[in-house]
């Protein structure tokens, strides 16, 4: 482990401790919470932190014994006073009595409460607000990705405002999407799970077919194979098949070439704590369609997209019958998009909240 640097920052002469984020399982997974970890551990170094990558278990959030025993251990393994940045995924559900053994400068990284995961039983829900009520009383800060989640742990976690710090996700600018598609084309950019709600989705699809339009799903098919098997039992059901493909992951230049090409974006979830991929369409100037759930309603500017309330697929429907049929209104939503997407945080902004959040968490 590097030694502590002497350097001058924005608040003078300090000692700049090395910080070591503890991250639960494959760091190169492609969701919005992973993207977030590796795009604040390339920024950090320009704040005057010095990021490392500590890979925990990929047993969290249900961690076995042993995944408790090797987290243990890693702990152990830190001098006292280290500066931890633990993701949420896993510090909510490391016991109390476990961080306790240690005497560790301790930020949480929370995207959202682990009970807002949905698709939970009302036994795992409690279980998670306790578990994540008692670790947040332990760390010197918390960051949250989203005011929505700064409220929630704040109301209902007992988190200290003056603990709580906001560092909603940096966005790249990109080029305007051209929509020039003669059959308009819908995307969504999620991993096939409950909380993102292809199961609402695809009935709502099913609706529009006296309009021109194709729809591309991108995103992992292998987190939760039961919710893909529905998603795909329901595209035959529908007989969608000519219209709705499931592309699986795509990375960099596919995944810009997936936004540059579409002409609207839709997610239905059921929650967000942020939603990079919305940040994503509007940074590409796409009118949205989602869901007013979780920060959605934060994320998604009400001149930029239509956000019709979650498990409602005769409500996303309409909204997208409306963006679909009225070439105007789906401009005029477009522009508004394009302009809100040059506004957005960029990802040395989000470097440097969270290193004020580390800078306060110091003994």
């Amino acid at each position: 482990m590097r030694s502590r640097r002497t350097r001058r920052t924005f608040r003078g002469i300090r000692p700049v401790p090395d910080v070591w984020f503890a991250i639960p399982g494959d760091i190169s997974t492609l969701t919005g919470g992973y993207a977030y970890a590796r795009r604040l551990m390339q920024a950090l170094p320009a704040t005057g932190w010095f990021p490392h990558h500590l890979p925990l278990p990929a047993g969290f959030p249900n961690p076995t014994a042993d995944d408790l025993a090797a987290t243990r251990a890693i702990l152990a393994a830190l001098p006292p006073e280290t500066p931890v940045l633990a993701d949420g995924l896993a510090y909510g559900a490391i016991p109390r009595a476990l961080l306790e053994e240690f005497e560790l400068s301790l930020t949480a990284l929370v995207h959202h409460p682990l009970a807002e995961e949905t698709g939970l039983s009302e036994s795992a829900v409690a279980q998670f607000k306790e578990s994540e009520r008692a670790a947040l009383r332990l760390a010197q800060s918390v960051v949250a990705t989203s005011r929505h989640t700064v409220e929630t742990l704040a109301r209902d976690y007992g988190v200290s405002r003056n603990h709580l710090y906001l560092a909603p996700p940096g966005t790249d600018r990109a080029a305007r999407a051209a929509q020039t598609n003669t059959v308009p084309k819908l995307l969504t950019v999620a991993t096939l799970t409950h909380r993102k709600a292809h199961d609402v989705l695809i009935p709502a699809l099913a609706t529009l077919i006296d309009l021109p339009w194709t729809s591309v799903l991108v995103g992992s098919q292998d987190l939760d194979p039961q919710v893909t098997r529905k998603v795909q039992d329901l595209i035959q059901e529908y007989k969608l098949n000519d219209r709705v493909t499931l592309v699986g992951e795509l990375r960099n230049a596919d995944l810009e070439a997936a936004y540059a090409g579409a002409d609207i974006f839709v997610l239905p979830s059921r929650h967000e704590g942020y939603g990079m991929v919305f940040a994503e369409a509007l940074a590409h100037g796409l009118p949205i369609v989602a869901c007013a759930a979780g920060a959605v309603t934060e994320t998604v500017p009400a001149d930029a997209g239509l956000l019709v309330p979650p498990d409602d697929p005769a409500a996303l429907a309409a909204a997208l019958r409306r963006v679909l049929s009225d070439q105007a209104y789906r401009q005029k939503l477009s522009d508004a998009a394009w302009a809100h997407g040059q506004a957005l945080p960029t990802w040395d902004d989000t470097a440097a909240f969270v290193a004020e959040a580390l800078w306060n968490a110091l003994p």
